[in-house]
């Protein structure tokens, strides 16, 4: 009885709270608690160097995370050595070869790696002082090896190469260039002459200069305490000698006194990268630092922000746009961008001015800022759960001299923002008449509508300003076709080739390409084969206006249409002789340049709308580039007379199907001879 009647209480007040829910509404969010970090443990040696050490049982490992805290520098005609320091640290010591530090890193399972601002070590706990004692060789005892610095350059030439093809490199580059200007670290760029001019003294004095104890910071995460990490510095790091380290300042960049569309002409290109951007003042001591990230979520900061719903969601314009408010206590950023399609270049342009408009002049409302709280108040606290996070947390503390409970009542201060303070920082960070519309793509088909935005100056792939050359206005595309058949021997010369099989290498990494291509112009056949380490990976046959393509562990399959369409412009010798009877039309689009030399811009167009972009050289007649869409770009080099006429024997391809760009030359080359019927099969 006693059990019956307590079961009907409980049932009879489970029943009488249920009715005094509101349900229709989710309930008042609680108040944010002062979050308990946890210290880290901290101390400084004598040489400067300042430790912060936070204890972790959870995994028997330790981490070593070295960091300097030195200003931005200018690089000037040495750019992009920073970028190699980290490697050349790693690269020997006194004690040990590269090959010996690698081997003894991975003998104990441990992590080492360097950048120019920092060194990092991890291991099992059972191995610490050995990787200290790793760690510190390289900090104390670097050889900078020549042999090190000359496979690093090759790899950054290397890379320089394909980022020039690549168009968000090429928009990055850009928008940093007219951001912060040549004269600012943040906009210097490296080439192939400054990677070039980088010599192992150049390293050498730079960790001369800035690898120093007094400016930089040790955090110790893991698997130890602070009396033991305390007993681990003093002996690994004690000897390390402070000294003077310069300081850098540099001008406030300035925003644009009105918007300012920047093109950078890419002919290969079927979207467009845009971007909209300017420099700001924003930094993590900033008063209106967390407010500007608020502001940034609601803007473009992830999937159910303003732009992606309108550019994607409403539009269809791209699978994505974004924002994003950067911190830096020198100079920061705003920067929204997006890829979408090409005929809608300019009306992407149009809602991301809007959508920053908008957001300035009538500021968010307590929905979408309720969102933006709850999703960063997340974040944040996911980020805790790495200990690192708290090392981190007192490092910057220290670094950007922030209060002392900085952290610790974040999401308090984030929580307290009201919808009136979004919009005083949304009307004090927004800038919808003073920023650079940058947009790389094909200016042939875009460039007209960019103009309602403001008027268009030209980049080239290196953000820098488009060299104008006047071209002679009687020069006709006719006459350019005419001096590239001269130049390579003649149209007489030229057009007695009806038969040629040519065979290239090339090596993409390790790997080694083979390719062998033949023409049979009086039978009109065209055969383009691939192979990989000896196995035909792709075999392309065009002949009597029928094509059939065969791809590697793959069953023969016929071209389509447009695709046989497309292939018809490369199944030539010579393609110019061919155009008028093709039925193509020519169109000069003005003089470009072209890795350094000024060419003739020409659009080929088939009759049934296909494209691709030549570009002859103003000075020599010869063809230097080819654009073929999504395939991508082809440079044709070091051109050589075979049976009085002038082929290229190098022609680097660059494309988004390729990691690097992938270098053919050309080790056999037959004209006029008969060709087997085998190689159309």
């Amino acid at each position: 009885m006693k059990k019956l009647i307590i079961y009907l209480f409980v049932v009879l007040l489970v029943q009488t709270s249920w009715a005094q829910v509101d349900r229709s509404t989710y309930p008042p969010a609680g108040p944010a608690r002062e979050i308990k970090l946890g210290d880290a443990h901290s101390f400084t040696l004598p040489n400067g160097l300042k430790v912060f050490v936070v204890e972790n049982r959870k995994l028997p490992r330790v981490a070593f995370s070295l960091v300097l805290d030195r200003d931005p520098i200018m690089e000037g005609d040495k750019a992009g050595m920073s970028g190699m320091v980290g490697e050349m640290l790693t690269g020997g010591t006194k004690n040990r070869s590269k090959d010996q530090l690698d081997e003894e890193v991975d003998f104990i399972g441990a992590s080492l790696s360097a950048s120019s601002t920092s060194i990092f070590g991890s291991a099992l706990k059972k191995h610490q002082e050995k990787v200290l004692e790793l760690m510190t060789d390289v900090l104390y005892n670097p050889t900078f090896p020549q042999a090190e610095l000359d496979k690093l350059k090759k790899q950054a030439i290397s890379g320089l190469a394909a980022s020039k093809d690549d168009p968000n490199a090429i928009s990055s580059r850009l928008a940093s260039a007219l951001n912060f200007g040549r004269n600012h670290p943040y906009g210097e760029v490296e080439t192939e002459a400054t990677i070039g001019n980088i010599t192992v003294e150049d390293i050498k004095a730079y960790y001369n200069t800035y690898f120093k104890p007094n400016i930089a910071y040790l955090a110790i995460v893991g698997d130890i305490n602070s009396r033991e990490a305390e007993a681990l510095v003093k002996k690994y790091f004690s000897k390390w000698e402070k000294g003077t380290v310069p300081n850098h300042q540099y001008a406030m960049p300035k925003l644009p006194e009105k918007n300012m569309v920047a093109l950078v002409d890419r002919s290969a290109s079927v979207q467009s990268v845009v971007e909209v951007t300017y420099p700001m003042e924003m930094s993590l001591s900033h008063p209106d630092y967390i407010a500007t990230r608020l502001l940034n979520y609601i803007l473009g900061g992830g999937s159910s922000s303003r732009l992606f719903m309108n550019l994607r969601e409403k539009r269809g314009f791209t699978y994505g746009a974004y924002s994003s408010i950067g911190a830096d206590k020198l100079v920061a950023t705003f920067s929204a961008e997006a890829s979408v399609k090409q005929v809608a270049t300019d009306s992407a342009i149009n809602e991301f001015i809007y959508e920053i408009r908008n957001l300035r002049d009538k500021g968010v409302d307590a929905t979408e800022l309720e969102n933006a709280k709850a999703t960063l108040s997340g974040s944040f606290g996911r980020s805790l759960e790495s200990p690192s996070t708290i090392a981190n947390f007192a490092i910057n503390t220290e670094r950007y001299k922030l209060p002392k409970d900085f952290y610790a009542t974040y999401l308090q201060r984030l929580n307290a923002l009201t919808v009136d303070d979004i919009n005083a920082a949304a009307k004090k960070y927004l800038k919808p008449d003073n920023m650079y519309i940058t947009v790389v793509g094909n200016g042939a088909v875009i460039e007209k509508s960019l103009a309602a935005f403001g008027e268009v100056s030209k980049f080239n792939n290196m953000g820098n300003p488009e060299v104008q050359v006047a071209m002679d206005a009687n020069v006709t595309v006719d006459q350019v076709i005419e001096v590239y058949l001269n130049a390579i021997g003649g149209e007489q010369k030229a057009s007695a080739i009806k038969t040629s099989r040519m065979e290239s290498v090339a090596e993409i990494g390790t790997t080694k390409l083979n390719f062998v291509m033949a023409y049979d112009e009086s039978n009109h056949a065209y055969a383009n084969k691939v192979m990989v380490m000896g196995n035909v990976a792709m075999n392309t046959v065009i002949k009597n206006g029928k094509g059939t393509m065969t791809q590697m562990g793959q069953p023969s399959r016929d071209l389509n249409d447009q695709e046989l369409d497309a292939m018809k412009m490369s199944m030539f010798i010579i393609p110019e002789l061919h155009y008028e009877d093709m039925g193509y039309t020519l169109e000069l689009d003005g003089i470009k340049d072209v890795e350094g030399d000024q060419a003739y811009k020409v659009i080929v167009k088939n009759p049934t709308g296909n494209s691709q972009v030549n570009y002859y050289s103003v000075s020599t007649g010869l063809k230097v580039k080819s654009e073929n869409g999504e395939a991508g770009e082809t440079y044709l080099s070091d051109y050589q007379e075979v049976e009085g006429v002038k082929f290229p024997m190098t022609m680097t391809i660059k494309s988004p199907m390729l990691p690097v760009p992938m270098a053919a030359k050309v080790e056999k080359l037959e004209l006029n001879k008969p060709i087997s019927e085998e190689e159309f099969k």
